[in-house]
């Protein structure tokens, strides 16, 4: 055991704020340098001399397959990683590591599983995610290399909770960092100068990955980390799965629920506007990836904090770092907000500098963004939950801004008053509004007010228990 390392990360000493900065601010830049896997791609394919956006909406396609990734990289990185910070602030270390060991066998069996899945079905998959003749074969020569190193992508995404989760936010910050660069070097090798295109774009990102995932894998069994990988902890045990996978379901949720959200706007934009549309979804959902890392760099950044003085029993600082989280987060969108509504033409000339997606761009950027500001609601509620190890409500409101407002409001609003396209459009700004409104609420009355006054969360007393007391 690191003793060092254990005594520099006891999160219930010093500062609250100091502690929430030292994981936010790297965790902030390893996001913003995570999403420059597949932006980047996004930027070269942009630019290819022939059929760039044809190329480009081929790649869009392809977020689904990405965002399913994820998804299971959430459930049990993001499962996995506050548990540990549960357990390590209550000492126990052994436990701890275990859980870490659980989680990586579980990423690796489903990385398998999901590729040999993502083969065999990936036709009938790209045309339900809304591909058309033409822009089939882009999106076929992408996900099949991307599908060939999942593996690498599950790893890289999940393992690199454990070592944030640990107090290393610099090292899970150069862990992306890596990756990045190596990408960012090799895309205009492949793309142009091998004359690979897309399928250059998905090797030079599994290439990154693999790098990624190889950084991880000697931090976690080397001698500088808290909490080791061995393989004693590999045997899976059906109660830690179970816990894993309960609390990981609320990041798991909103990454397969995006994932469907994806889905049903690209087939929908296909119905009413065509490819064109198409194309304006991914420079969009390119530009919420980057725009809205530094809130997921500092909720995410603030939940080892909150996880670890929640096991050691300090309410009133994760009251702290609850209400700092939030503020910054709020603060930020706001700005954001702000500034992509004055100039979306400049976000959108980053991917793409055809006049068409221009003129059809603009006003959808200014009607998806509007009321930006209440997403961070969402992101702060949903990270207190999984920090304190409230999966239920985290899943619940998961699924409650995506699946009972957004696939809806998408399914109905094009048909109602001629809206067609803009109705895409407007379903997300409405569900920040009334999701975020009801996560962040329901997340003060429930839990935060009790934390705010150092007091445990009440837990549910026993039939029996209250009717001898009665």
């Amino acid at each position: 055991m690191n003793q060092q390392g254990r005594t520099q990360n006891d999160f219930s000493k010093g500062s609250v704020i100091k502690n929430v900065l030292s994981l936010a601010l790297p965790m902030t830049m390893a996001q913003l340098i995570n999403v420059l896997y597949n932006i980047v791609d996004r930027i070269y394919i942009g630019r290819i001399p022939e059929n760039a956006t044809l190329a480009l909406t081929g790649l869009g396609i392809c977020l689904p397959v990405l965002s399913i990734v994820t998804a299971f990289a959430n459930l049990f990185g993001t499962g996995g990683a506050p548990l540990c910070s549960i357990e390590r602030g209550r000492g126990n270390t052994e436990e701890a590591e275990a859980i870490m060991g659980n989680s990586f066998v579980l990423m690796m069996i489903t990385g398998v599983v999901l590729t040999v899945l993502g083969l065999v079905f990936k036709r009938p998959l790209l045309y339900l995610f809304g591909a058309s003749d033409s822009t089939y074969l882009f999106a076929e020569q992408y996900v099949t290399i991307y599908l060939l190193g999942n593996v690498f992508v599950m790893m890289g995404l999940g393992m690199n909770s454990f070592i944030n989760a640990q107090g290393f936010g610099k090292t899970g910050m150069l862990t992306v960092l890596l990756g990045a660069v190596t990408n960012i070097v090799l895309d205009p090798i492949f793309i142009f100068v091998f004359g690979m295109g897309v399928q250059g774009a998905a090797l030079a990102t599994i290439l990154s990955q693999f790098l990624s995932a190889a950084w991880i894998l000697r931090f976690l069994t080397g001698p500088k980390t808290i909490l080791k990988l061995k393989r004693s902890c590999f045997r899976l045990s059906a109660e830690r799965v179970k816990k894993i996978t309960a609390l990981g379901l609320s990041g798991f949720t909103m990454s397969l629920t995006n994932s469907t959200v994806q889905i049903m706007c690209n087939a929908t934009l296909q119905h009413y506007g065509g490819d064109l549309y198409v194309g304006v979804m991914t420079i969009v959902n390119s530009v919420r990836e980057v725009i809205s890392m530094p809130v997921t760099g500092v909720t995410h950044g603030a939940q080892p904090i909150m996880g670890y003085n929640y096991g050691a029993k300090e309410y009133k600082r994760v009251w702290q770092a609850l209400t700092f989280m939030s503020a910054v987060s709020i603060v930020y969108t706001t700005v954001m907000w702000l500034f992509v509504h004055s100039f979306p033409e400049w976000f959108i000339r980053i991917f793409n500098q055809d006049p068409e997606i221009l003129a059809v761009g603009v006003p959808a950027m200014q009607v998806y963004y509007f009321g930006f500001c209440f997403m961070s609601l969402q992101f702060a509620g949903q990270s207190v939950f999984v920090a304190l190890g409230r999966s239920r409500s985290a899943v619940f409101f998961s699924i409650f801004r995506k699946v009972i407002i957004v696939m809806p409001l998408t399914a109905i609003l094009p048909a109602l008053f001629g809206l067609g396209t803009t109705g895409v459009f407007m379903a997300e700004p409405i569900s920040n509004f009334i999701g975020g409104a009801a996560c962040y609420g329901a997340m003060l009355f429930t839990v935060g007010l009790r934390m705010k006054k150092g007091l445990p969360i009440e837990e549910k007393v026993p039939r029996a228990r209250r009717n001898i007391r009665g």
